[in-house]
């Protein structure tokens, strides 16, 4: 097969890996950064062009979009799908994920546990968002942040609600959500690959730090998940369309909570932490499922 990466740096580890796996199984490989892509919408042939050349002879495209070039980065992949193109991640599931309150509402509606989220667009209702969270501590986000910036633990009510007065005053969306103490500073991410969680690492906040990303300095180890946590991994990621995901999960006092859904997942922590080769199962599922395309647009 003729596999193209939608990525902007082909030594990034999870591109590299990508690459170095489909090579290894006899695909042919091109790194593709979407910002050099430019398209020709036509309902005669819609088409690609990448530099000086037309990207109209592959068989899959495999996005890794960063979230600062989302909206670019998703017209790019929806031009292949149009293309008639596999995707690995569709460009409407990308979308979904990447919005975090809308991301929220669609797992809410599909019934998967949350941590108690809150909304509203007038100052008027500082104080209401608070409490509908269960009080300070509670953590304000912006909606489209990611790697953990944009995530502020708001210690008192007095800190929380200067911090969303700041968020407003920016103009900026986001969303209060309720703290959850018992976790300690840690999640677990499970990788979801199709219908099944392929491997999963604990992630723990270093020192003085509640985000546990790894971009925040943060360390992981192995962790063997329950069947409860598995299932609605794989349930978070089914409710938005996605075939990859890195779903983190939060163990609570009322059982595991999903904290945010990956539509592209970095490779390098899960891979060093586990020692799996989760490059060549992605690899493996597009070539499971290259020849079902059913793209709505």
């Amino acid at each position: 097969m003729k596999i193209g990466i939608l990525s902007r740096n082909p030594k990034i580890y999870s591109t590299h890996r990508l690459v170095k796996a489909a090579i290894s199984r006899g695909h042919k490989v091109k790194v593709i950064n979407p910002l050099r892509c430019y398209m020709n919408i036509t309902s005669s042939k819609p088409m690609v062009h990448y530099k000086d050349q037309m990207l109209d002879d592959l068989d899959v495209i495999v996005p890794r979009i960063g979230a600062s070039i989302t909206y670019y980065g998703t017209a790019v992949l929806r031009q292949f799908e149009m293309m008639g193109v596999y995707s690995m991640n569709e460009s409407t599931s990308i979308t979904r994920s990447r919005d975090k309150l809308r991301c929220l509402q669609i797992l809410s509606r599909s019934g998967i546990g949350l941590p108690t989220t809150s909304y509203a667009h007038s100052t008027k209702m500082t104080e209401k968002l608070i409490k509908m969270v269960g009080g300070a501590p509670c953590v304000i986000k912006l909606i489209e942040g990611t790697q953990g910036k944009g995530v502020i633990l708001g210690d008192t009510a007095k800190s929380a609600e200067s911090v969303i007065d700041g968020f407003r005053q920016m103009k900026a969306h986001f969303l209060v959500q309720e703290f959850i103490k018992e976790c300690n500073g840690s999640d677990i991410r499970a990788f979801v690959i199709g219908d099944k969680v392929v491997a999963s690492m604990m992630r723990q906040a270093k020192e003085g730090e509640f985000r546990s990303n790894l971009h925040r300095g943060g360390s992981a180890v192995p962790v063997k998940i329950s069947e409860e946590e598995a299932a609605m991994a794989v349930n978070a990621a089914k409710a938005l369309g996605l075939n990859v995901a890195g779903v983190d999960l939060l163990r609570s006092h009322r059982g595991p909570l999903v904290l945010e859904v990956n539509s592209s997942p970095g490779l390098q922590g899960i891979e060093t932490s586990t020692g799996l080769d989760i490059a060549s199962m992605m690899i493996e599922y597009i070539e499971q499922n290259v020849g079902k395309r059913d793209y709505a647009g």
